[in-house]
């Protein structure tokens, strides 16, 4: 079954919930209305459905492959790249100072999603080069900015983000990697590296390692840790490469899914010490990496989407031509489609709503961060950063999480030719649940979702969210339509269980922690789910008034059948999460130990 992107859908979001003629009104933005939206939403469609999508099939049968410490990509992928990289896809939301584009995340992030659902394994590659884009335009100096930055912009070379040690995975307080000064200003970085994305490959020119590692004397724990660029070439004075760096893959990892993306294990200094670069200041490297790991965050989020996107697809497409059974209401004579059974049509109606919810909640994230790095008055900076940063664990706790539940419901739409390899469903399924736990797991989202996005402010942002739900409550309310009424029942109840386990959170994280972090995962998906309810029950008020002007009817009444699905059988749960979280913490910490 081949791609297609879903551009209207996407439009629809970028137009009408992430309000994009309003980032356009942001100086920094002027050109990048909904009619440039559109164009290069077109481009990607054509370029992710042509290059990307044949190739991900090819990429799970013929992984990447490591020999004597040469890394070579899936046949295809280095023609797909360098097509990729031309066609300035790598630096489409990037500065022009530095060769990019300068577009708004709101438009950049529906590129990702198609990119991620053509080539999940693919897409991991520019994902990173984002973040160690991200990293240097922060904290990067304009020495190292001018060597790095427009490489990676271009695509001429790709970027990682070294964190993980055999002893150090998400406990970054034990990262052991260390760094020697040299009198000129350089270090030797010495240490070994895993989980390496994309860390060595025939790809790209050259590869730039973000690297986390510990100067001698820093203080232990994560406030002696630093960030340095550690390139696989050395760069010249005049900008091109010199000598091969110490730095060397000695293995990748055989994985349950995305099996084109290598996934490195890297030495540093097995033969003198690699040379780095610092980023920054010494000991502040982990608040620098925090920017790298917040934007992939957010694109780990998009690829669950993408992922569920591409199931989707796949199932709706199998529903269509499998034929079995006579439907239960006789309404055909004989054996039918399996669409036509009333079970399979409520999969492939979650997995729709599921999806369509979290586009929508990433959506209007990523106009959120538009607005709170470019727009020109302070406060209004300061409201969207606020929100979005609350945005973050959910778009890439929920989004993932929910991945797994779409992409299961693929091969169980599938029946037994799921399991089977061939059909290629269980690709995505198998594919997507890494995404729950790299760039930190559901867990370690939840614990910033509480921590510092609930507790920390005393649910104060959290509770100003709610307030803008309640205002689309009254929207719905007065719209006067069953489907309005429905959904506004629904949304109500789910925001004012939110608020309970708002002010849970806010007033025992500190008293009785256990009881709150037993119940942080499940705060985590309540949020994300009322969030995700809140967009589709947005997208139905502008539908029914579409549908009123007779405007593009049948996608329109589409969206209001996805949010009252959404909001009677997702959003419906929320209120028995609450009573999990507030009122279930005893049963989750009583077990004795060894009774496990």
């Amino acid at each position: 079954m081949s791609f297609v992107a879903p551009v209207k859908d996407m439009l629809f979001n970028i137009e009408h919930l992430a309000n994009i003629e309003q980032i356009a009104q942001i100086p920094a933005f002027a050109d990048a209305g909904l009619d440039t939206a559109q164009a290069v939403l077109e481009e990607a469609a054509k370029f992710t459905e042509g290059v990307l999508a044949p190739l991900n099939w090819e990429g799970d049968k013929n992984p990447t492959s490591w020999k004597d410490g040469v890394v070579t990509a899936t046949p295809g992928f280095k023609e797909a790249f360098k097509q990729f990289a031309e066609g300035g896809w790598q630096g489409l939301q990037h500065p022009a100072d530095f060769g990019g584009q300068g577009l708004p995340k709101t438009i950049g992030a529906a590129c990702i999603e198609m990119t991620n659902s053509a080539n999940l394994s693919f897409a991991l590659c520019p994902l990173l080069s984002d973040g160690a884009i991200e990293a240097l335009l922060t904290a990067g100096s304009d020495e190292l900015n001018a060597v790095y930055l427009e490489k990676l912009v271009s695509g001429a070379w790709t970027g990682t983000m070294n964190l993980t040690e055999p002893q150090a995975g998400s406990d970054l307080a034990a990262v052991r990697t260390r760094a020697e000064p040299l009198p000129d200003g350089t270090y030797k970085i010495f240490g070994t590296k895993i989980f390496i994305t994309w860390g060595e490959h025939d790809m790209a020119e050259n590869i730039v390692h973000l690297v986390l590692a510990r100067v001698q004397g820093a203080p232990e724990g994560v406030k002696g840790i630093s960030l340095f660029v550690v390139p696989k070439f050395l760069v010249n004075a005049d900008g091109s490469l010199g000598a091969r760096n110490d730095v060397h893959c000695v293995s990748i990892e055989h994985k349950m899914g995305i099996k084109a993306s290598p996934t490195a294990v890297l030495q540093y200094g097995d033969h003198g010490g690699a040379i780095g670069y610092l980023v920054g200041q010494e000991n502040r490297g982990l608040e620098y990496m925090f920017i790298m790991m917040n934007a992939a965050r957010y694109a780990v989020g998009v690829q669950g989407i993408a992922v569920a996107e591409r199931a989707y697809q796949k199932a709706v497409t199998f529903a269509r031509e499998r034929v079995q059974s006579r439907p239960v209401d006789g309404s055909m004579p004989s054996a039918a489609p399996i669409i036509h059974h009333p079970d399979v049509r409520r999969m492939l109606m979650t997995m729709r709503a599921y999806t369509e919810g979290c586009r929508a909640m990433a959506s209007v994230a990523a106009s959120a961060y538009d607005a709170a790095h470019h727009h020109p008055d302070a406060d209004t900076r300061k409201a969207n950063q606020a929100f979005y940063e609350f945005m973050v664990p959910l778009v890439k706790g929920y989004s993932t999480e929910m991945s797994l539940t779409v992409t299961s419901l693929a091969v169980q739409v599938h029946g037994g030719m799921g399991f089977i390899e061939e059909t290629g469903v269980a690709q995505y399924y198998r594919d997507a649940k890494i995404l729950t736990i790299y760039e930190g797991t559901t867990a370690i989202q939840s614990n910033d979702l509480v921590g510092r996005k609930t507790a920390r402010d005393g649910g104060q942002t959290a509770k100003g969210i709610a307030s803008q739900i309640a205002a689309t409550e009254a929207e719905l309310v007065q719209s006067g339509s069953a489907n309005a009424a429905a959904v506004a029942k629904r949304l109500k109840a789910a925001r004012e269980a939110f608020l309970q386990v708002v002010d849970f959170v806010a007033g025992n994280t500190k008293a009785s922690p256990n009881a709150v972090f037993a119940g942080s995962v499940p705060y985590l998906m309540l949020a994300g789910n009322v969030m995700a309810g809140w967009q589709l029950a947005r997208a139905l008020l502008v539908a029914e008034k579409a549908v009123a002007a007779g405007t593009d009817v049948p996608f329109m009444q589409a969206k209001i059948t996805t949010a009252r699905f959404y909001a009677d059988h997702i959003l419906s749960q929320v209120p028995g999460v609450r009573d999990a979280i507030v009122e279930g913490a005893d049963s989750v910490t009583s077990m004795a130990l060894d009774a496990f």
